[in-house]
């Protein structure tokens, strides 16, 4: 995101904009909490994780009177336009504000689920699979070393991509995704193909779906069919932090700059995207009718890669 802030805030100057930066995302809209933004203000930080503002979730934001607060302090500062970062519940919170008040919104993808509509990637997304694939690709050299199988959970909550797109560029032998029923019987079929011809460890990831911790159970059910000791390993956040991948710091520049240019626009609700590899201007509510699907033909070629 801390590209992302950089590239609105240096367009926003170019074009003669103000900008203020609002404090922890809509708990500091609602509060008022924010910080005037020039262009040496975002100096030094597109190589950083994370975001310079800051990110909660506000319960305020989720009520009218709330909302109300927000637009009071907007209004009491002259902004009329506001850029928001974020997944679907950001995109929906944004796409509320506007219809209640005379605001216009712009929404810019950015999440590691990779499941907003209307975009191919959302802002985090490469970076999130990198991180996972080091980290992997370690575990890989135990898993070998030892003869073990290792069932490894990346996040996506209920979309597959995150989990998807790793496993393929780890080499993974078997994924489970939320879009799929999870079965056991070909999971472990495909194991102990492996273990027939020789191979030494083996690698299962798993999407954390509604909750982190299912890889667990799957973790016992394999130790229950296959003579190998089977471990556990659930990334969590690791895959959020860290410096940006140059892909992500791209897109998240292309993208901020594109939404200042926005705002000169009639329309009050839009969002922001790449569409092959092109920077395009779409309505808001895209984002948020349509949930992105993961892409399940990589499934297939998971599974005859894997052989």
């Amino acid at each position: 995101m801390n590209a992302c802030i950089r590239a609105i805030v240096r367009t926003a100057c170019f074009y003669g904009y103000g900008v203020i930066g609002i404090k922890n995302g809509y708990k500091g809209l609602v509060n008022g909490a924010f910080v005037p933004l020039k262009v040496g203000s975002v100096g030094n930080i597109i190589q950083r994780g994370g975001t310079m503002l800051g990110s909660s979730r506000s319960k305020e934001f989720l009520t009218k009177s709330g909302r109300k607060r927000a637009y009071e302090f907007l209004k009491a500062h002259r902004v009329s336009h506001l850029i928001t970062l974020g997944g679907d519940g950001t995109f929906r919170g944004a796409s509320i504000f506007s219809k209640e008040f005379p605001i216009k919104v712009v929404g810019v993808p950015c999440t590691i689920d990779n499941d907003i509509g209307g975009t191919d990637f959302c802002i985090g997304f490469d970076t999130a699979v990198n991180t996972a694939v080091e980290c992997i690709d370690r575990i890989r050299d135990t898993a070998d070393s030892h003869g073990r199988v290792f069932v490894i959970e990346v996040m996506g909550r209920n979309t597959g991509h995150l989990a998807l797109e790793t496993a393929l560029a780890v080499g993974a032998e078997f994924v489970v995704v939320p879009e799929v029923k999870f079965n056991l019987k070909s999971l472990i079929k495909k194991i102990q193909a492996g273990i027939d011809r020789g191979k030494s460890g083996s690698i299962v990831i798993v999407a954390e779906a509604e909750e982190p911790g299912r890889a667990f159970p799957i973790s016992k059910s394999i130790q229950k069919f296959i003579r190998r000791d089977v471990r556990t390993s659930i990334l969590g956040h690791l895959q959020r932090g860290g410096s940006p991948s140059g892909r992500d710091r791209n897109l998240a520049s292309r993208l901020g700059s594109q939404a200042v240019q926005c705002l000169s626009g009639g329309s009050r609700q839009l969002m922001v995207a790449i569409k092959n590899e092109k920077v395009v201007v779409r309505a808001l509510g895209q984002g948020i009718k349509i949930r992105r699907r993961a892409e399940l033909s990589n499934l297939k070629l998971i599974h005859i890669l894997s052989v």
